[in-house]
């Protein structure tokens, strides 16, 4: 079949592409910036198209998708910071309808939350309003509605593991009473795959869930023991759903808008009450224990496909990310330095490649740790995030408090815009650069001041410059010979 596939450079689209290539499907990917995806891997592939559309924005002509026969509508704005994200999933559903039904498509599926209380989310209401636009489609859907989805990467797995890792002892809001049913990602995968052109799930709407029913809490201790960690939790009623968002906001890697609609959700029960699909399918639902031993297998082996992290909807409503492709020069301070690579290009360009993250960035880790906790404190992002894998960059992936605007290995450059709170704007750029027949370490930090504050913020860090990106630049020369 020819499958027109949205969120395509989402976490559970980027898992969902090669199990529909490996099927023997032809895939086309909606992508909001051509730019973002990568070239090399999957996205060569003969049987993967992509097809550039904004769904809040007007449609383009659909003349090159005409022929698809079924879609899938992965896209969600949960985690953006606009405090308007129900509105921005109406318009995306609306026009991705108006677009879908210009084509021979015979099949919608859209996988969204399970929503069985009366009283939901703004998050879990949005997401059934936006099944609803979807069913007023002359298009059958096919709706998928999943709780926790528990995989290397996902959200709710991070947010936990973060919980886990660095709290022996929790004192917690008392949702984290509230029941779950949590599904592992590969059998949300077996899921959407398994219904694509089944009539017989055609304008239906079905829960899946894993065969455990836990609490946060008892998801916590698990998830602990599975690690070999003894923690204690302590759940308090005066928590306020406020003080509950500062306390994710602080402790793990979401940001605070995220956090928000998260504790919003975490309050309500989310049980299936509709498994039937599990029987038509023939599916084996995985527990929540073997999830996790399956998503720490693929991060041990440095194979995580995806994360919630690098979803540009994270930080973006719109693609006003793409005028920072073009590093400024006018009006802006910048700290240039270039280094004579004495060894192997090839080495330091691996080196480059692995900055961030757990490896650090070569230079003075104590003060970019001070200086993501100053951010954090500030409602920033922090350091958290950190790389979704050790040696590998995309474009759009975020790195620790930097967004990757260009990762080009092939032409030797890899450009991040700061994502930090800042009195303005700022990137760093590596490259390597041939003169005179030398290759050289070209490292360029530049920043855009937004009035006197900008100014005033530059000055003050400027002693640090000369110490921090020199001695960074000299050991991403250094590091290979030093760690090999």
């Amino acid at each position: 079949m020819k499958i027109l596939l949205t969120g395509a450079t989402g976490y559970i689209g980027k898992r969902l592409l090669p199990e529909l290539i490996q099927q023997g499907h032809q895939v086309v990917c909606c992508v909001r910036d051509m730019q973002r995806v990568p070239k090399e891997g999957i996205w060569k592939h003969p049987d993967v198209s992509l097809f550039e559309v904004d769904f809040l924005k007007d449609n383009p002509d659909s003349k090159a998708i005409g022929d698809v026969e079924a879609a899938y509508y992965l896209i969600h704005s949960m985690s953006d910071k606009s405090v308007d994200f129900q509105k921005m999933e109406d318009i995306s559903a609306h026009n991705f309808v108006k677009l879908i039904e210009k084509t021979k498509a015979r099949q919608i599926i859209y996988l969204t939350g399970m929503a069985n209380e009366d009283k939901l989310s703004k998050h879990l209401a949005s997401r059934k309003k936006v099944e609803d636009i979807l069913n007023q489609s002359s298009v059958p859907l096919t709706a998928i509605r999943a709780g926790i989805i528990v995989g290397s990467g996902s959200a709710s797995f991070e947010i936990i593991r973060d919980l886990v890792e660095k709290l022996p002892v929790m004192v917690t809001p008392k949702w984290l009473n509230t029941r779950h049913q949590p599904v592992a990602i590969r059998n949300v995968l077996q899921y959407l795959t398994g219904v694509l052109d089944k009539s017989e799930t055609f304008r239906k709407a079905f829960d899946i869930g894993g065969p455990d029913i836990l609490s946060y809490k008892e998801m916590l201790l698990q998830f602990a023991e599975i690690r070999g960690l003894k923690r204690y939790i302590y759940t308090v009623p005066v928590m306020t759903p406020k003080l509950s968002s500062y306390w994710l906001y602080f402790v793990t890697s979401t940001s605070y808008s995220l956090a928000t609609n998260l504790v919003n959700s975490m309050k309500i029960e989310v049980v299936s009450k509709n498994n039937e699909l599990e029987k038509l399918l023939g599916i084996t639902p995985i527990s929540y224990k073997d999830a996790v031993k399956l998503a720490f297998q693929k991060i041990e082996q440095n194979n995580v496909v995806s994360s919630w992290k690098d979803a540009l909807v994270s930080s973006y409503a719109d693609n006003t990310l793409l005028e920072h492709i073009k590093v400024p020069s006018y009006g802006c301070f910048t700290d240039k330095r270039l280094k004579e690579i004495e060894g192997n290009a090839d080495e330091v360009l691996e080196n480059i490649w692995s900055i961030g993250g757990d490896r650090g960035w070569y230079y003075g880790n104590w003060l970019w740790k001070m200086r993501g906790f100053l951010d954090k404190v500030l409602g920033g992002v922090g350091l958290r995030r950190g790389r979704t894998n050790p040696h590998t960059i995309n474009t759009g992936d975020t790195l620790d408090f930097w967004r990757v605007l260009a990762a080009d290995k092939s032409n030797k450059r890899l450009l991040l815009y700061a994502e930090m709170k800042l009195p303005g704007e700022a990137w760093l750029e590596f490259s390597i650069i041939e003169k005179n027949g030398k290759n050289y370490l070209q490292q360029n930090a530049t920043f855009r001041p937004k009035g006197l504050a900008g100014r005033l913020y530059w000055y003050s860090v400027l002693p640090f410059h000369f110490f921090v990106f020199d001695g960074m630049a000299e050991n991403i020369l250094k590091a290979g010979k030093s760690t090999k």
